[in-house]
């Protein structure tokens, strides 16, 4: 049963315009959580299909992704042994947590209690930032950016601050102050921790180190602030729905858990661990190796927790007019390329039409052989 005919089953229920009622607010699920509700408003209330894969597995095997230590990375002796964790964790999983990475235990918290503090603001004073209509630049606080595109919504807000390009990036004045030195440090750091994690995705392929960085992929970086409140009925939505990235991802999560990739068709729950960071790789960088490395879906529960989930993330990706294929370098007569070339203009277009998930589109520049 798809999502529409699960709401159409309440004749008198107006999906558009509960949306529409909702955005209207500028309150965000933050301002619907903290109203007292005891029952989330059906515009968040996911189809069957859906909340049944929200049950924990019934096998009593616990996984985790990989976790490696960075520490290392210097360490020309064992610079190898890393390289070999990282590629066989993008091959299999797609994701990994890394700790040792060099940012300074102080940064982290201080970026979590940030992104907090600026959601913790009085209605009026984040609503001057909000904003839908942004043509993907600047600086803006919001609710489900897909909101009108989706069939359902889902329980958290945002706080989006662009950085690179520079057509893209946001006014100084448009940072909000309460957050504005502590964001900026972590974009900071976060890029160096890409940076050595770009080289090691680059040796994993056998690559010059820069090869990654020489495509582009820190030309376009996106900073964002997620806030997932206390749900009432957390078995009846999701806090951000399976996706794909794009490029590459830098995350620090608190200590309220909920972020699930799914594995072996199973969704498998990324714990929190004090100190560490959460790495994947998108759709692009699958399609660059030759799916040497994989992009897999991951998604947020909604939060039971009386705590609200703080994440930051940055993203980093190659910019909107540039073009990606197999590396050139990884194909042989052996191992032809599996896509043709496409651009990120192209992708993009079909990533947001499609809800967030673009292996349809991977499946679409496959070339046949």
């Amino acid at each position: 049963m798809a999502a529409t005919d699960h709401i159409a089953a309440t004749p008198t229920f107006d999906l558009a315009k509960e949306f529409k009622e909702f955005d209207e607010t500028k309150m965000g699920v933050k301002g619907i959580a903290e109203s007292g509700i005891t029952s989330i408003p059906k515009m968040f209330i996911h189809p069957p299909e859906v909340l049944s894969t929200l049950k924990k597995p019934t096998s009593h095997t616990k996984k985790a992704i990989p976790l490696i230590d960075l520490s290392s990375f210097n360490v020309p002796t064992k610079r190898h042994q890393l390289v070999e964790q990282i590629r066989e964790a993008i091959s299999s999983w797609g994701f990994f947590q890394v700790i040792n990475h060099g940012i300074p235990l102080s940064v982290l918290n201080e970026t979590l209690d940030a992104i907090k503090a600026f959601h913790d603001q009085p209605h009026e004073v984040k609503s001057k930032l909000y904003n839908r209509d942004n043509d993907d630049k600047g600086v803006m606080y919001q609710s489900n950016y897909d909101l009108y595109l989706a069939k359902v919504a889902t329980w958290h807000d945002s706080l989006t601050i662009w950085t690179a390009p520079e057509e893209k990036r946001g006014k100084e004045e448009d940072i909000p102050e309460i957050c504005k030195k502590e964001m900026e440090a972590w974009e900071s750091h976060s890029s160096k921790v890409a940076e050595i994690l770009f080289e090691l995705l680059s040796e994993g392929l056998g690559v010059e180190a820069e090869r990654f960085k020489k495509l582009g992929f820190f030309d376009a970086r996106l900073l964002v602030g997620h806030y997932y409140p206390y749900c009432p009925q957390p078995d009846l939505t999701v806090g951000l729905k399976p996706h794909t990235d794009a490029g590459f991802t830098v995350l620090l999560q608190n200590q309220v858990g909920g972020l699930q990739v799914k594995h072996c068709d199973e969704w498998v729950d990324v714990e929190p661990i004090p100190g560490a960071l959460t790495i994947n790789i998108g759709d692009t960088i699958q399609v660059i190796s030759n799916d040497n490395y994989v992009s897999v879906e991951h998604r947020v529960l909604a939060n039971a927790s009386k705590e609200p989930r703080i994440s930051a993330v940055t993203f980093f990706n190659m910019n909107t007019n540039a073009s990606f294929e197999p590396l050139p370098e990884l194909l042989s007569s052996d191992k032809p390329a599996i896509y043709r070339q496409s651009t990120v203009a192209e992708y993009l277009e079909s990533y947001y039409s499609k809800g967030l998930n673009c292996k349809y589109f991977l499946d679409k520049i496959k070339i046949v052989n």
